[in-house]
């Protein structure tokens, strides 16, 4: 016999606005405690320098996180010039440094190279598996991990500040996007090194910190003199088409059995997801003129 979850069946999607110092697991705990909650997780880690948007999602909206993660992200962030650290921010210790500071006008001129598809080798201290282990564990063992060049576009990298030490930019990316890599390379393509001193997240596929709520919110929750509305679970799969379906459909897909996709015009192999009365029933490829369910949501 199964044992039963502990915790209410909450189910959803909510922004919190992430301080600086404090983890991404940290923050879905102390969610998941303030709403009772079953189930949560997150789509995509922020580290504890960073700050902004963090999409918890719980219960059954837990089976969309991929399609938040495929989504585009905002940043602003600081890169502070003349010195290069182990982890390419400030937690990491120094391991190059220069007197040279760059120019603004060098700056803009090197922006470009840094824009559309590009290709980006990983933090060393990242959480990219090699050989099923952890970048991190490796280097946090004394070893370099080999990480190789991943593909990226980038939609928009600008300077929205310059001063002799530093320079502050924005910065919307693709899937697999890592903000202390572009740091580090800029540092590098400038002569001068650099590392990231600050770094906010605006936005995260459909997700803006400003629906954000703040993290020091839940003591009150957990002791109902605050609440938070969640968004419905269908937020995250905003950017994908919309198949729907009527009541006995919806028992098919919850099946595991395909349905007709009527009403869209659509490529083989495009994700898509069926609705009944605008809730998610599941999501799928498209394949010869149907929905095929690999995601199923409970009702």
């Amino acid at each position: 016999m199964a044992r039963r979850r502990k915790g209410d069946p909450v189910h959803g999607w909510l922004i919190v606005d992430k301080p600086v110092g404090i983890g991404s697991t940290n923050v879905v705990s102390k969610a998941r405690w303030a709403l009772r909650a079953q189930k949560a997780g997150h789509a995509g880690t922020l580290d504890p320098l960073a700050s902004g948007a963090l999409a918890v999602a719980f219960g059954e909206a837990t089976k969309t996180v991929p399609y938040v993660m495929d989504g585009a992200k905002r940043y602003e962030f600081t890169v502070g010039w003349g010195r290069a650290t182990a982890t390419d921010d400030t937690e990491g210790e120094t391991v190059e440094e220069s007197d040279t500071r760059p120019s603004q006008d060098a700056i803009l001129a090197a922006l470009p190279h840094f824009r559309g598809d590009i290709e980006q080798v990983p933090p060393v201290y990242s959480a990219i598996k090699i050989g099923g282990i952890r970048a991190y564990k490796t280097a946090r063992a004394g070893k370099i991990p080999e990480l190789v060049a991943r593909p990226l576009h980038v939609e928009t990298l600008d300077l929205l500040e310059a001063t002799p030490d530093s320079a502050r930019f924005a910065f919307t990316c693709g899937k697999g996007g890592y903000v202390r890599s572009i740091a580090r390379d800029l540092g590098e393509a400038l002569g001068c090194y650099g590392h990231v001193t600050a770094l906010r997240r605006l936005s995260t596929g459909p997700f803006d910190v400003a629906d954000a709520v703040p993290w020091d919110i839940f003591d009150a929750v957990r002791a109902g003199e605050a609440s938070v509305d969640l968004l419905p679970i269908e937020t995250a799969l905003s950017h994908l088409p919309r198949v729907d379906v009527h009541e006995t459909e919806a028992s098919r897909l919850r099946n595991g059995n395909p349905v007709e996709a009527r009403g869209v015009s659509l490529s083989y192999g495009e994700t898509c997801w069926g609705a009944l009365d605008g809730e998610p029933v599941a999501i799928g490829p498209y394949k010869a003129g149907m929905l095929h369910p690999s995601r199923v949501l409970v009702s």
